[in-house]
């Protein structure tokens, strides 16, 4: 598969924008934990070397997705971070709390955008032009970089979790709902931080 590129980037730039975020989430289908969103505003002139590494978090080993976190951080590239509960997403959904979590990584960024690149959702509390873009981490750098920045925050989350709910796995499988996640809700029940709307819950408690 082809990496991410700076086209999307360089369009909006034609049409008079400089300071462009790429906004992406992770988690949103998983059956605990949060969902958390991040914003990434690259330079203008994307010359950093180790950009040439980024691809879509889900498509990196878990060490290059540290290693490229760590280098955001050393590089001082703006970002920011949004995060929304299980509880939130079982009280408003999760297509509107991953808006929420958006929505709240744009108003984190330490440089205000003056545009924003989204992976496939528009946000309409966020009072900025933006564009949604289909597969946006796997063809936009700045969105690609934004689901890295996701994916390693919400993993060490879950790893810290695992240490306060042992036995569901939550450090390996983050919360998805893999074959070992589902073999643990059938020997230990649902957590308080399972998601209550999500199917696996809602099957086991059906009349």
């Amino acid at each position: 598969m082809e990496p991410p590129t700076f086209i999307k980037e360089m369009e909006v730039r034609a049409q008079g924008y400089w300071s462009i975020a790429g906004v992406d989430e992770v988690g949103r289908g998983a059956i605990a934990g949060p969902v958390v969103a991040a914003a990434v505003i690259l330079p203008v002139d994307p010359s950093i070397p180790w950009l040439c590494q980024v691809r879509d978090s889900k498509q990196l080993p878990a060490g290059k997705r540290e290693s490229i976190y760590e280098m955001v951080r050393e590089a001082a590239i703006p970002y920011g971070v949004g995060i929304v509960s299980h509880i939130d997403i079982d009280n408003v959904g999760i297509v509107r709390a991953t808006r929420t979590a958006m929505t709240l990584a744009v108003s984190r960024l330490r440089t205000a955008p003056d545009y924003i690149l989204v992976d496939a959702l528009s946000l309409p509390r966020v009072r900025l032009p933006q564009c949604p873009v289909v597969h946006g981490d796997r063809i936009c750098l700045s969105i690609a970089c934004a689901s890295i920045i996701a994916k390693v925050t919400r993993d060490r989350y879950m790893a810290e979790l695992d240490g306060f709910y042992p036995g569901y796995g939550l450090a390996v499988h983050k919360g998805y709902a893999t074959a070992e996640h589902l073999r643990s809700l059938k020997n230990l029940g649902f957590s308080s931080i399972h998601r209550r709307s999500f199917a696996p819950y809602k099957e086991v408690i059906k009349p």
